[in-house]
């Protein structure tokens, strides 16, 4: 079934687990993105940048997820993701995107809440889910980078205020995590976290997952996380096998027989992910 971040966060607050938010780059990944959530049996959130999304088009995204999640039956999320504009995420909106996130972090708190607050009133009249930000994700993400000496760490008591000034559905805190890192693996601020928790009672996302140890993500998830991102892994696997099979392929030969082999590879990490994000071994709240 097509859904929305709320519905799917909701079930996972219930049972203890979070949802994976799986970055897609071009139509071809789609399918067995979708194909990996059925076999787990577990909701899945496609997620795009502005740019991905303009690129393959706003309506094509909405319509290719709509019958995939049909065809297979399984929960999909779509989800525009780091939008600054309000222009884009209307266009999401009316396009019929489910989730949307506005992405106010780098603003002065009262106008991340008064801008914020505008999209969660256009968002909700519509039925769909808004994600806000708090505090500054590290590393880089579309072009967009953030040193560690301008990373801001999201306050407990902000994060409080920042919520119920908002109605938002749900919350990217900053804890340690950095967009585009696959290379090495980042320290969270779990401590911090709990914290956030204690205080926040809406669902809480982690920005930057490939960058997060797999040993981390049970405390993560008991600890309120409820969406955790995924998109740097997933891209950097489709195109090292996408340029092996093109290195030694004909130039006649069918386009299919090297996208395939990609599409796999990234099907094989969502299954591993969700597997794990289900959290089978944590109490159900």
């Amino acid at each position: 079934m097509y859904t929305n971040l709320k519905a799917v966060t909701s079930l996972a607050q219930k049972l203890n687990f979070t949802v994976g938010a799986f970055n897609t780059h071009n139509l071809e990944m789609l399918p067995d993105m979708l194909r990996a959530a059925k076999e787990v049996g577990a909701p899945i959130i496609i997620q795009t940048s502005v740019d991905t999304a303009r690129y393959i088009g706003f309506k094509v995204l909405v319509n290719v997820v709509k019958a995939i999640a049909d065809e297979e039956i399984v929960d999909a999320v779509l989800h525009l993701d780091h939008a600054k504009n309000f222009d884009d995420i209307k266009q999401a909106i009316d396009s019929g995107f489910t989730s949307v996130m506005f992405d106010g972090s780098s603003l002065p708190f009262k106008e991340n809440i008064l801008k914020t607050r505008a999209v969660v009133e256009y968002a909700h009249a519509r039925g769909v889910s808004v994600e806000g930000e708090l505090g500054t994700i590290g590393g880089t993400e579309e072009g967009i980078k953030v040193d560690d000496n301008d990373k801001v760490y999201t306050k407990p008591n902000d994060a409080l205020e920042f919520v119920k000034a908002t109605g938002i559905d749900a919350l990217a805190v900053a804890i340690g995590t950095n967009h585009g890192q696959f290379k090495s693996k980042t320290e969270v601020n779990i401590p911090l976290l709990k914290e956030i928790h204690a205080l926040v009672n809406i669902p809480l996302v982690i920005h930057g997952g490939t960058g997060v140890k797999e040993e981390d993500y049970p405390e993560l998830i008991n600890n309120g996380i409820r969406k955790f991102n995924v998109g740097t892994e997933l891209l950097v696997n489709w195109t090292q096998v996408a340029k092996d099979k093109f290195a030694q392929t004909e130039v006649n030969k069918s386009l299919r027989h090297n996208i395939i082999p990609a599409n796999q590879a990234v099907k094989e990490i969502v299954k591993h992910k969700m597997s794990l994000f289900l959290n089978v071994n944590g109490c159900i709240n």
